[in-house]
């Protein structure tokens, strides 16, 4: 939970909302998924050496974790990595074992997602690549999330919609981080897409977001999903109104308005 919290302070406020394994369980995800990030994210890092990694690691975790192999796999890049990607090994272990090849499945598919985007360089030019790169990156944490809730607490939520969830989220990321990603010769806007363009497409995902709460029934999971899905649409109605981001009162205002009790009780 330290590393968590070191890593996202946005995600480990809603992870303490759960309870017990749940929470182990999306903790330990989160954290591998951030360790497969950090390799896919780094500046310095070939690309053909990124998708290479990122197979590898994907093929060590649809079965039993090596986490000797993964050393090694990582090895080449090891000095460039934060405790969070070293440390895969141990956030499997963290991950309750009902769980577990749940996590390990998801975290696979999203570290090929990954590699093919970055032999790709990240450049999206159609709609339907931005379907797949955003489900790759958010839409099948969705789908996990889901698995989890019913594992957990027998929840069923439909698998559109819990795509729709990440996806919308991503969405508002891309909208937020245009600027920044552009400098880095990075662009996620299909061409010819405007800032309205991706307005409507984070609308259209956030509606099913919306949607997909609709089946959510358990207090601590409902305060989980409702906090990033309303900072989103804040996020996103203060960049139409001209505002780079919320303000950090509005964050905590907001916080105190979704969770009130739970968070002081967390806090």
């Amino acid at each position: 939970m330290r590393v968590l919290k070191e890593t996202s302070r946005t995600f480990y406020i809603p992870i303490t909302f759960l309870q017990r394994d749940l929470k182990k369980a999306v903790a330990s995800a989160y954290l591998c998924m951030r360790a497969i990030d950090e390799i896919e994210d780094h500046e310095e890092i070939p690309k053909e050496l990124k998708a290479d990694i990122l197979k590898k690691t994907a093929a060590l975790l649809e079965g039993p974790f090596d986490d000797v192999a993964y050393q090694q796999v990582l090895q080449p890049i090891l000095p460039l990595m934060p405790e969070v990607t070293r440390r895969l090994g141990d956030w499997i272990d963290y991950c309750p074992a009902g769980a577990r090849m749940r996590m390990q499945l998801a975290t696979a598919e999203m570290a090929e997602g990954m590699a093919k985007w970055a032999l790709k360089e990240w450049k999206v030019e159609t709609h339907e690549d931005l379907d797949d790169y955003t489900y790759y990156v958010a839409g099948l944490v969705g789908v996990m999330l889901s698995d989890l809730w019913e594992w957990d607490s027998g929840i069923r939520t439909d698998r559109d919609l819990a795509i729709g969830y990440g996806r919308g989220l991503q969405a508002v990321n891309i909208l937020r981080n245009q600027e920044e990603d552009s400098e880095r010769g990075v662009g996620y806007f299909p061409k010819e897409w405007t800032r309205a363009d991706m307005f409507s497409y984070a609308e259209e995902n956030l509606a099913k977001a919306d949607a997909y709460m609709e089946d959510i029934s358990k207090r601590s999971i409902r305060l989980f999903c409702q906090l990033p899905l309303t900072f989103a649409h804040k996020t996103l109605d203060a960049m139409k109104s001209g505002r780079e981001k919320m303000t950090r009162a509005e964050v905590e205002r907001t916080v105190q308005e979704v969770a009130g009790d739970d968070w002081e009780e967390n806090a």
